[in-house]
């Protein structure tokens, strides 16, 4: 294996969510009995033709979970999702918002500075740093400016970090700060993306 390629490994890890859906396929057999082929060749000889109607079906005639059923369901249709962060990473910061990309990079070193357990797991718009849960995340919202969201709880906080309304809608991240420069990532942004850090103990 390449240092790039060791690199790569270190600087992201997979999302919980595809994790999730690796698990449930592997544990298939074990937890009901057919192993995900035999899933696939039962819906194919005697389910319903569309996709939604095979998660229902397989919920109420074979008594499996939603997320279980939602899962076969999708495989039945061919689809095997494939994380790729590097890939997702690369489209978020393409065409107008390249520029934006150094001060993600920034972020994202002082994020993974803050402990060994510390992993970013890249969705398609933004990129989340977990310890036990989420307690930042980094998202180019414009062209020209990235918000580092921070779970900080009901914390104060200055005027400069602004409310997300996340408190309110029970969502982990509850405020932002607006990043258009490297030089604004100051000790202020590194204080409290180490508070939400610590948050999440």
């Amino acid at each position: 294996m390449t240092k790039k390629a060791n690199r790569t490994k270190a600087r992201y890890a997979t999302h919980p969510g595809y994790a999730m859906q690796d698990a449930i396929t592997s544990n298939l057999k074990q937890k009901t009995g057919k192993s995900l082929e035999e899933w696939i060749r039962v819906v194919k000889e005697s389910g319903p033709s569309a996709k939604k109607e095979r998660a229902q079906w397989l919920k109420a005639k074979h008594r499996l979970g939603g997320t279980t059923a939602a899962v076969i369901a999708d495989r039945v249709e061919g689809k095997a999702p494939q994380y790729n962060p590097e890939a997702f990473v690369k489209a978020m910061f393409a065409g107008p918002r390249a520029g934006l990309r150094p001060i993600y990079e920034q972020l994202l070193k002082l994020g993974m500075k803050l402990g060994k357990d510390v992993t970013a797991t890249p969705c398609k718009t933004f990129v989340p740093l977990r310890r036990r849960y989420v307690f930042a995340q980094i998202k180019p919202t414009t062209n020209t400016r990235i918000d580092l969201g921070l779970a900080l709880g009901k914390s104060k906080t200055p005027k400069r970090l602004l409310d997300t309304g996340g408190l309110a809608k029970g969502d982990r991240i509850t405020r932002r700060i607006p990043i258009t420069s490297l030089k604004e990532i100051d000790s202020e942004v590194k204080r409290w993306l180490k508070t939400a850090y610590h948050l999440d103990a």
